[in-house]
């Protein structure tokens, strides 16, 4: 029996029925992922009006959507700011996502998460639960690179201003992604007559800090002992010697502190990120110092100093360490050359 002629307005964009039925079933009977050359799909593609098959290729050939990854195994070299860099994060999601802080250390192999955790569903509020801590003042966002020295300058208001609006320490650290608040807080209420207040210290600043007179720990006399031995080691004259002890009191304490302003480990608070060396060589005491005289085949320790013996005490401190408060090493000279005279 004849069938009726498809009028041509009814095919417009839209392919015959018995057509789209061809494609279907040739499309579920592929196993998965395995290409189709278009003439077996469509082997009546030419019957159909020029839009309606490219329109129809163009879906066919679309590429499917690839979900972003929500793992990284870490390899060697990597930092968490080159991860979250590459991965369009931040160090403080890192940091979050995986319980990780400043003073924590990854390796080759190990899986961090790049999705945040689940936030868990908020407390209905009670007569008993505080109110939120206001968020008065201009807030800034810390980025890779900055200093507290170098915000404070940015924003143009005194470093000691910046500790006081954050309740921060010159030792504090900071991390990109953070917030700073760059002004102060609303003042709190008064407290009743009846009340005394309680004192504040103010916040410690560059140009207040003082160098205290120590008296050496065990290892704090174990690590400075190290510096001189190694100091030795390599005919590093007694001045050289007691920089790197100052340096070493500035940094750490004389302590093999385990973290810092961001990714800063050891006993002299070198970073993975500036070429330093991986976190494991850095955390090493003896690697450490070394590394501070001689550098590494990416950073200037001590002697690739040009003219470091003419220089000043802090200034050929600063030269290694390039720290935001270059004039506290100064302070340690008298002390450093007691702790050489003693150890050494």
């Amino acid at each position: 029996m004849a069938t009726a002629p498809i009028p041509r307005r009814a095919l417009g964009l839209t392919a015959p029925a018995v057509l789209l039925t061809t494609v279907a079933t040739a499309l579920v009977a592929s196993p998965a992922q395995a290409h189709v050359p278009a003439h077996a799909i469509l082997p009546s593609l030419t019957a159909l009006p020029t839009g309606a098959a490219a329109a129809l290729l163009a879906v066919l050939r679309a590429p499917a959507e690839v979900a972003p990854p929500t793992a990284y195994t870490v390899q060697d070299g990597d930092t968490l700011w080159d991860i979250a860099r590459a991965h369009g994060t931040t160090v403080a999601a890192l940091y979050a996502a995986n319980g990780l802080g400043a003073d924590s250390i990854i390796h080759p192999g190990q899986i961090l998460s790049l999705s945040a955790p689940s936030a868990a569903p908020a407390a209905a509020p009670t007569e008993a639960s505080p109110a939120p801590a206001a968020t008065d003042g201009a807030g800034y966002e810390v980025v890779a690179g900055d200093t507290l020295w170098s915000i404070a300058q940015q924003h143009g208001i005194p470093l000691a201003d910046l500790f006081a609006a954050n309740g921060l320490r010159p030792d504090s650290i900071i991390y990109p992604g953070q917030t700073l608040r760059t002004s102060a807080p609303a003042p709190a209420a008064p407290a009743p007559a009846s009340v005394a207040p309680a004192s504040v210290a103010p916040a410690p600043d560059a140009d207040t800090y003082t160098a205290p007179q120590v008296v050496l720990t065990d290892e704090q006399a174990a690590n400075a002992r190290l510096i001189i031995q190694i100091g030795h080691e390599l005919g590093v004259p007694a001045r050289g010697i007691a920089i790197a002890l100052a340096t070493a009191m500035v940094e750490s304490g004389l302590t093999n502190h385990p973290g810092g302003d961001r990714d800063s480990i050891g006993l002299f608070q070198q970073r993975p990120s500036t070429g330093w060396g991986a976190p494991e060589q850095i955390a090493d005491p003896g690697y450490a110092a070394r590394t501070f005289y001689v550098g590494t085949p990416h950073t200037n320790g001590l002697l690739d100093i040009p003219g470091w013996e003419g220089l000043g005490f802090g200034e050929a401190a600063q030269q290694v360490q390039i720290s935001a408060y270059p004039n506290r090493y100064a302070l340690w000279e008298p002390q450093a050359e007691s702790w050489l005279a003693a150890l050494g």
